[in-house]
């Protein structure tokens, strides 16, 4: 019997994301007085879009960790008027990142509207 070997020909697109759902966080943001002298639990949902081309190593990935600390950084000590404007401030941190083509950016104030769960924005911003 003859066994016949087949070369593998279909060739594959990757499209990597890294993912941080449902962080969590006590920040200060709102246009409101009440807004501004006390801070509120607000949601971040965030997918990342990566060069599929990096390797599996800690020094060429986009580390969801260094994204968190990056927000935690940029929310700690200012005060943001509007989500749109936190938003921006979080895309022009994680485009620093040459590795990263696209962010998917979900932010919801969780406390803020007593008759729902959240309100918020969603944006998604991309390398040209």
């Amino acid at each position: 019997m003859k066994v016949l070997k087949f070369k593998n020909k279909q060739k594959y697109k990757y499209n990597k994301k890294v993912i941080i759902k449902d962080l969590i966080l006590l920040l200060s943001v709102g246009i409101h007085q009440f807004e501004k002298l006390k801070k509120q639990k607000v949601k971040f949902n965030i997918k990342i879009t990566t060069d599929p081309n990096l390797k599996s190593d800690i020094k060429t990935i986009v580390n969801y960790e260094n994204v968190i600390n990056d927000i935690k950084k940029l929310t700690e000590k200012k005060h943001f008027e509007l989500l749109e404007n936190l938003s921006e401030a979080i895309f022009d941190e994680i485009f620093k990142n040459k590795k990263v083509k696209k962010i998917k950016l979900r932010i919801e104030k969780l406390d803020i509207i007593k008759e729902t769960d959240s309100v918020g924005i969603e944006v998604i911003k991309t390398k040209i």
